[in-house]
């Protein structure tokens, strides 16, 4: 009984020895994937949005008592929309207009997520795995949040937007690993130095968001056309400007309407005074005053394209000359935005 002990403790010794001497034969593999971030519509105001980083670290069949560990560095780069910058990042739709966007490695958004190297944002994400490595081989898998925002901004562009981080240039998971057939091997320096290199890899994902077509009329109420008093009876025409102001989003078409009011006499536009008396008058889309401002979209109304910007329309009131009982004299009509 004590010779089988005595060669049983030699074998361990042995083993021993050849785990502290011996190269480890197995080889870590990590792979890494990103769900998609895609944002809500955005008009210009701060949007955020999340995504999910998946990496999953294996090493092959050591010994009973094996461990591995692994230091690693997640970097993501500018992305093949992002016309290579990190700060700031962008998305871009159809026609290359940009949008901004970045993305970050924690819920404050407050650290950039960056690439190892680079000179402007440098912060990369650090991972780092310890895990046992048994008779079948072992692995563990670490998750992470990719948080995004979309800025506030202004002058946006209708559209559908996005940036593909697709390729080696854009995203890339760096380590070195540490094998042990026994006991806890070091964990490596960083993900570039200390023991093993690791073959690289990369996770594609995109990043995505629209913003649509809007368009919203300023002030409101849009300002009244007041002709003034005319003393006596109208002689001549009695012309006035208002001016409708409206935003819309840039690459928006629009028309804008003008109905024929409270008080119209089919097409004719009136302005009711007292005793239920009325004033006929008429509203134009152009200074001359020959073009008739109507709600037939295509044919009388005003049309044109957002900028992200203010934009103003003139508004060409006339009261033709007539005999009008004495008094003051109103219309309320309704303006439409179509786009």
């Amino acid at each position: 009984m004590s010779a089988r002990i005595a060669l049983l403790r030699g074998l361990l010794a042995l083993l021993a020895a050849l785990a502290l001497c011996a190269p480890v034969q197995a080889a870590t593999s990590c792979t890494a994937s990103m769900t998609n971030l895609t944002f809500a519509a955005t008009t210009g105001a701060v949007t955020d949005a999340t995504a999910t980083l998946t990496v999953t670290c294996t090493t092959g069949a050591l010994s009973l008592l094996a461990k591995a560990r692994v230091n690693m560095c997640v970097s993501i780069f500018s992305g093949t929309d992002g016309g290579g910058t990190l700060a700031p990042r962008r998305m871009i739709n159809g026609f290359s207009d940009p949008l901004q966007m970045q993305l970050y490695t924690d819920g404050a958004r407050s650290q950039i997520w960056g690439a190892r190297g680079n000179a402007t944002v440098p912060n990369f994400l650090p991972l780092q795995f310890d895990y046992d490595v048994p008779l079948l081989g072992g692995s563990q898998t670490l998750t992470a949040t990719l948080y995004g925002r979309i800025p506030a901004q202004t002058a946006l562009n209708a559209g559908s937007y996005a940036n593909r981080f697709t390729g080696a240039a854009d995203t890339k998971i760096e380590f070195q690993f540490a094998e042990a057939l026994l006991g806890t091997p070091p964990m490596p320096a960083s993900c570039i130095s200390g023991g093993s290199t690791g073959t690289p890899s990369t996770f594609p994902f995109t990043v995505s968001g629209s913003v649509p077509n809007t368009c919203t009329l300023s002030p409101k109420p849009v300002p009244d056309l007041a002709f003034g008093s005319v003393p006596g009876r109208i002689l001549s025409n009695v012309d006035r400007t208002t001016a409708i102001g409206l935003t819309c989003t840039g690459r928006t078409a629009w028309q804008l309407g003008i109905g024929n009011g409270l008080n119209a006499s089919g097409t004719i536009r009136r302005m009711i005074g007292p005793g239920g008396q009325f004033v006929p008058y008429e509203l134009y889309r152009d200074s001359g005053r020959s073009q008739r401002w109507g709600t037939t979209l295509g044919t009388d109304t005003v049309a044109g394209t957002g900028t992200g910007t203010a934009q103003s329309q003139t508004v060409y009131g006339r009261v033709a000359p007539q005999v009008a009982t004495p008094g003051s004299y109103s219309d309320t009509v309704i303006v439409t935005v179509t786009y």
